[in-house]
């Protein structure tokens, strides 16, 4: 990451529905603008015992329904020290689930310290399921690019291209055809969960297109929410290029071509733009094939396969006719 996320970035994230961590700040306000360098979480269980090897300070700390139980304990038991070592580390930020409080001394020594304490009303695996998640989509390796991403039967096509090749022009005749726009000109990429690229749109400028002549036109007024999604996996790039008379194009596609994306490989497809063509419906037959590919079968390697059939029982055709 280029910018640091800091624990304010995490409590405005704008997260919806089953992606929602729903914090608040308790205590330590100050200590908000503390970064949190790595995508990893931290259960100090350990640590609160007194084992401090090995402790991994620069994750987020979470507390759930245990690690309460214990600190309600140690402070019967007037035994604090271990954690004033806890806050002795600067950590991100500590996390109690379940609308747990912190204790009084928690409390206390956090403030003291500057550390933030944040509370969530999600049990402990739900939260750090989600915290997981949104921690890797924002660690992320990301990128961005020019060109046109939409979702076709469910197929994400990234759609590149010179300027004028017509981008936008074969995204509005899918989106016309009830295909969905996610964006256009520029492309944010996030690769997660190891090789999956993610696209979306780039800030205030996602569901709008530039259509040479006519401007910018909102897609979600035009044609409707549904012709709109906010995120989408690329699946395959498709790259548009002004037809050479001179250059040999693949007939066949008996070869599996790809794109390496963020270090990630993405099937690529090379289609010459000429007066005549209907960009679209191509668009529309490679999602449908890749549909295919996904389910088994690959429509090239089959013709080829059948074609070796054909030439192998004429040639034994051959052969029994000159013998006899």
């Amino acid at each position: 990451m280029n910018n640091k996320f800091t624990v304010l970035d995490l409590l405005q994230l704008d997260l919806k529905e089953n992606e929602a961590l729903k914090l608040k700040c308790l205590e330590g306000r100050p200590g908000l603008v503390r970064e949190i360098k790595v995508p990893e979480i931290n259960r100090p269980g350990l640590e609160l015992s007194g084992f401090y090897e090995n402790f991994a300070f620069q994750r987020i700390q979470i507390f759930g329904r245990g690690e309460h139980a214990y600190l309600k304990k140690l402070e019967q038991e007037d035994k604090i020290d271990t954690l004033e070592k806890l806050f002795s580390c600067e950590v991100p930020c500590c996390i109690f689930s379940c609308g747990l409080d912190p204790t009084a001394a928690f409390s206390s020594l956090a403030g003291k310290s500057g550390c933030p304490v944040l509370q969530t009303e999600l049990d402990s695996s739900e939260f750090t399921t989600r915290l997981i998640r949104v921690l890797s989509n924002v660690f992320a390796p990301k990128s961005s690019v020019h060109g046109v991403l939409v979702e076709v039967f469910g197929i994400g096509i990234l759609i590149q291209g010179a300027s004028g090749v017509g981008k936008s022009e074969a995204a509005l005749a899918l989106v016309e055809r009830g295909h969905r726009l996610v964006a256009d000109d520029v492309v944010e990429i996030r690769r997660v969960s190891g090789n999956i690229l993610m696209g979306k749109g780039a800030g205030v400028s996602s569901h709008h297109m530039e259509i040479r002549g006519l401007g910018i036109i909102n897609i979600t007024h035009l044609f409707g929410v549904g012709a709109i999604r906010d995120t989408k996996q690329i699946q395959i790039v498709v790259q548009l290029e002004e037809w050479d008379s001179s250059k040999a194009y693949d007939r066949i596609g008996a070869e599996e071509n790809t794109i390496e994306i963020l270090e990630a490989k993405v099937p690529y497809l090379l289609i010459p733009v000429k007066p005549g063509r209907n960009i679209s419906i191509l668009i529309e037959t490679a999602a449908m094939n890749e549909r295919l590919k996904k389910m088994g079968y690959y429509s090239a390697k089959e013709f080829n396969r059948n074609v070796r059939r054909w030439l192998e029982s004429e040639s034994i055709k051959e052969r029994f006719v000159d013998e006899v």
